[in-house]
């Protein structure tokens, strides 16, 4: 089994308007209700992937219900602990004209320490039958910044492989923590490591860094692709995976397709090569659809072909 948790969820709700234009009058000409929050997202992808997944975290109020009932009825299991305040709505809004897309996410509930001890138990009895746990998205408020920290180390203790997708504090924290992979896009990593970059060389060394930090294995998603350093059986390696990028409909959510995609063919046993190829090709075939975390598995396996996987190696230090 697989779990993801969202401790951050929302009902997501996204708009196609062509020539949007701040302080004008617009009619959608297509728009999409969802449940979400990464993990969520997450979930659904490893769903339509035929992967055993079931999605926890908090849901508040008739906003949480709906969260719920919708998960139900794309057939995703769900065990959320419910909470008093409501969860969040976030609102999307798409120009199909110029592909770009502009979200307005609400900050979310705030939880509570005694609701927060309540989801860390119901973790810890999921974990028992588990492989791998997705810690993915943002913080409700008044939850610590070490929290996922402090869930990974449990998860430890039990043989459970973690893996993180979220950034700033909480994202340091759980670095320090040993998760076995993080996932961060450009604009995490640049802020985890503390300086921008400039070429491909300063992302390859970014993933190493990471990897310094705490972190067991690492994956920076970008445009095109991604840059991994892993465990393999010959030892650490450096990976840069690419495949041509495809004329989007919808790039957001395309990282939760990715890391749906990298922990499916983990779970089932793929070699690292095979989980970063899989992975590629679920967020490149995801940014064909209007709504996070939705992949065709079929278009996923066309794809697989045009995915191309590197060795590579850090630069040579000038002396």
């Amino acid at each position: 089994m697989i779990i993801t948790v969202t401790l951050n969820t929302a009902i997501d709700r996204t708009l196609e308007v062509p020539n949007f234009r701040l302080g004008r009058r617009h009619r959608a000409v297509d728009q999409t209700t969802m449940p979400g929050g990464k993990g969520v997202n997450v979930a659904r992808a490893i769903k339509r992937l035929g992967r055993p997944v079931i999605a926890t975290g908090f849901a508040g109020g008739a906003t949480g219900t709906r969260i719920v009932e919708a998960l139900t009825a794309e057939s995703v299991l769900t065990d959320f602990v419910r909470i008093r305040e409501e969860s969040r709505t976030n609102t999307s809004v798409l120009d199909p004209t110029t592909g770009v897309q502009t979200e307005i996410n609400e900050r979310g509930p705030a939880v509570s320490e005694r609701e927060m001890e309540l989801f860390r138990d119901k973790l810890l009895y999921l974990a028992q039958g588990a492989e791998i746990c997705v810690f993915a998205g943002s913080l409700p408020r008044a939850v610590g910044v070490d929290v996922y920290a402090g869930l990974i180390r449990e998860l430890r203790k039990l043989g459970v492989t973690t893996v993180v997708d979220t950034d700033g504090e909480p994202l340091r924290h759980a670095v320090r923590a040993e998760p076995d992979v993080v996932s961060p896009n450009v604009i995490e990593a640049e802020e985890l490591v503390g300086h921008e970059f400039n070429d491909d060389d300063d992302r390859a060394q970014a993933v190493a860094e990471i990897v310094e930090l705490g972190a067991r294995e690492a994956i920076m998603t970008v445009s095109d692709g991604c840059f991994a350093k892993v465990a393999t059986p010959d030892g650490p390696q450096l990976y840069r995976v690419r495949v041509e990028q495809q004329e989007p409909r919808a790039s957001v959510g395309s990282g939760d397709a990715f890391l749906a995609g990298y922990v499916a063919c983990r779970y089932s046993g793929g070699t690292p090569e095979e989980c970063l190829r899989f992975g590629v090709a679920c967020g490149a075939e995801s940014t064909q659809h209007f709504g996070a975390g939705v992949i065709d598995p079929n278009a996923v396996e066309r794809l697989l072909s045009a995915v191309e996987v590197m060795p590579i190696s850090l630069p040579a230090e000038v002396s």
